[in-house]
């Protein structure tokens, strides 16, 4: 089996800020978890529609300096999966799929909606998101500049 060679990956610490600009939501801090297979992020309320023969969700969530800016979002589902967190739980998500901007890039990627307030991280990006395109070491934390549209939110 071949080993991904990671010289041609971008390093990131264990904690950055990103953003998932088709979502608005212009500034984020997320913990990169290479343990997590999915990536999660946190809404304050959801629920889910019928726009034709699609099922949307609509849902909020606080971002920005101590949660001031409350972000709104409607986005076609992708799919419900089961999803094991870290302490083994089972439990039905709905995912959608978003633009992420971090380090210079833009990619699509799944991420499922749950209740993370009481993590440090709104967002949690895992290991799906990151094959291939970065390497994370634990040692180092924010190593990217902040996105711009919104860097006064965050301290």
């Amino acid at each position: 089996m071949a080993d991904l060679i990671t010289t041609d990956l971008i390093t990131l610490g264990w904690r950055e800020r990103l953003a998932l600009p088709q979502l608005g939501i212009n500034l984020l801090k997320a913990k990169l978890d290479t343990g997590a297979r999915s990536s999660s992020l946190h809404v304050d309320t959801l629920e889910t529609f019928q726009r034709g023969d699609e099922t949307w969700v609509r849902f909020s969530l606080h971002v920005g300096r101590r949660q001031a800016v409350r972000a709104y979002c409607e986005v076609p589902v992708l799919d419900r999966r089961v999803v094991t967190d870290t302490g083994g739980r089972r439990t039905e998500r709905w995912f959608i799929r978003s633009e992420v901007s971090l380090a210079g890039q833009r990619f699509s990627t799944d991420i499922n909606l749950t209740d993370r307030r009481h993590m440090l991280f709104p967002f949690l990006l895992g290991r799906s998101a990151l094959l291939g395109r970065f390497a994370v070491d634990p040692a180092r934390s924010y190593t990217q500049p902040r996105p711009q549209a919104m860097a006064r939110d965050l301290p």
